[in-house]
């Protein structure tokens, strides 16, 4: 593991370091939510706890700025845990391996966990220093935010008395986000039933790797490939071909991840064996081709295998391959009110065969415009009801509307221009924040957010800028002192 601590701002990577050094997926914090409370024990700050799990350290103010707005702080505790097929890695128990690459620090084979552990370390920097400059700050950490925002839905009404909220939870530096959009999850249940293997068969193996992945909604406009979609439109064609029948499928893990790998067996007639290669070879390189800008580590692979005993029944397969067919994935519209930001989309993400005799295919839908979300939502759920699928939909968070008047982007642009002497891109962004649920209990509450510039995040090619996580902690710095008086 490298020695993050060695870096600058080294009181922020040092507690980067240690974080990454605590298991902390969605729903199994409790690693993490030990280690932050014993961190305020041992600052002697006081702190609490909700239902939930969330929790709220404060911080009073530097002498002579106790008359300033109270400021909250606020990260998610939890991560996305993905990671490379060859990567035995277990995120329950084992501590990130972490690696600088120039400017860069990223992790062996997995997510690195930046997303949102940056944002913890800022937060306990600031906490811990008593040198720092700032007015009363609280500092709030959510749980399960990656899941579908769990923490902050079940965040009490009165747990902070802020009136100003800064969201550490952004991942491009230089860029000042007020506005986000809001999502939802649609999974389907395909139940089916198997019949014996045809004799006269041959099994193979067929997988899709070396795609890029990431974020599906920061990274959902990037033209990047979906290892479900690529693979079904293989097994859609081979079925037509050559009658392949379909014993396994499957490929992605989280429904906020564009999904990575997948594979499937299938069998087939001993005597399309030699033919049935040679048109693998030809999709895959007509794929490849397609793909060589945006995904050029793309791989197929096809392999023969041991004979599975049953393979699914072929109704049950024509509606599986045709509704993953019909199912869409990706950029549904762009904003007419903000250039270059996506506002609705939707994600493929997984396909898992389960016990017993049942596929789960999970998606999500991500929309600025509420009533789009739930057309897309619908739109997704529609597809697979055709299909004799029962869908299932989460009620979904909200997005968080734009206030280009708001005064904590004010003081926050003249602080970046102060510092870094040029002007802050002012955005929204489509990926979900919390900021949208906080609204709907705190209505009042004047909001930004900003980070360090991380890449892939939800990917196991997630890293994180060594040199914008320095200004990102400056402005922070810079921005404190600057909050007006009550």
């Amino acid at each position: 593991m490298s020695n993050l601590g060695s870096l600058q701002p080294a009181s922020v990577w040092r507690y980067f370091d240690e974080i990454t050094r605590i298991p902390r997926p969605s729903k199994k914090e409790e690693k993490i939510i030990d280690y932050v409370v014993a961190f305020a024990e041992d600052h002697q700050l006081a702190y609490k706890k909700d239902e939930t799990g969330n929790i709220l350290i404060c911080k009073p103010a530097t002498p002579g700025l106790e008359n300033r707005k109270t400021v909250c702080l606020q990260s998610h505790l939890d991560m996305v845990c993905e990671k490379n097929s060859s990567s035995s890695h277990n995120f329950e128990t084992d501590p990130i391996q972490t690696q600088i690459d120039g400017d860069w620090v990223k992790a062996l084979e997995t997510t690195l966990g930046a997303d949102n552990g940056i944002g913890i370390a800022a937060q306990l920097a600031l906490l811990s220093d008593p040198l720092l400059k700032h007015g009363p700050v609280e500092c709030l950490f959510t749980v399960d935010e990656e899941t579908g925002l769990n923490g902050a839905m079940g965040l009490e009404s009165g747990f902070f008395n802020s009136k100003v909220l800064i969201n550490l939870d952004s991942e491009d530096e230089g860029e000042l986000f007020i506005g986000c959009a809001g999502g939802m999850n649609t999974v389907a249940t395909l139940k089916y039933n198997t019949r014996p293997t045809p004799e006269g068969s041959t099994a193979f193996r067929i997988d899709v790797t070396g795609l890029q992945g990431g974020h599906s909604g920061t990274d959902i406009h990037k033209n990047r490939g979906n290892s479900v979609k690529i693979l079904n439109q293989f097994l859609w064609e081979s079925r037509n071909r050559f009658g392949a029948r379909l014993s396994v499928f499957e490929g992605g893990n989280l429904r906020n991840a564009i999904p990575r790998e997948a594979y499937a067996v299938v069998v087939i007639p001993e005597k399309y064996n030699e033919v049935f290669s040679t048109y693998f070879h030809d999709f895959t390189r007509i794929l490849k081709s397609e793909y060589l800008i945006d995904e050029p580590l793309i791989q197929f692979t096809l392999q023969s295998c041991d004979l599975p005993e049953k393979v699914i029944k072929k109704k049950v397969q024509e509606k599986l391959l045709n509704s993953l067919y019909a199912c869409p994935h990706g950029v549904i519209s762009w904003s007419r009110i903000m250039d270059n930001l996506v506002e609705t989309s939707t994600n493929l993400a997984s396909i898992k065969f389960a016990q017993p005799n049942r596929i789960i295919i999970s998606t999500s839908q991500r929309s600025s415009v509420n009533a789009a979300k739930v057309q897309i939502a619908n739109t997704v759920k529609s597809t697979f009801k055709l299909a004799g699928a029962l869908v299932d939909q989460t009620e979904g968070y909200p997005g968080w509307n734009p206030n280009p008047g708001s005064e904590i982007l004010q003081i926050a642009k003249l602080s970046y221009l102060r510092l870094f002497n040029t002007e802050p891109a002012v955005k929204a962004i489509h990926a979900g924040l919390e900021c949208g649920l906080f609204l709907e209990k705190y209505p009042y509450l004047d909001m930004i957010s900003f980070g360090p510039t991380i890449l892939d995040p939800h990917s196991p090619s997630e890293r994180i800028s060594i040199s914008s996580t320095l200004k990102f902690w400056r402005l922070l710095l810079d921005i404190l002192p600057q909050i007006p008086e009550n």
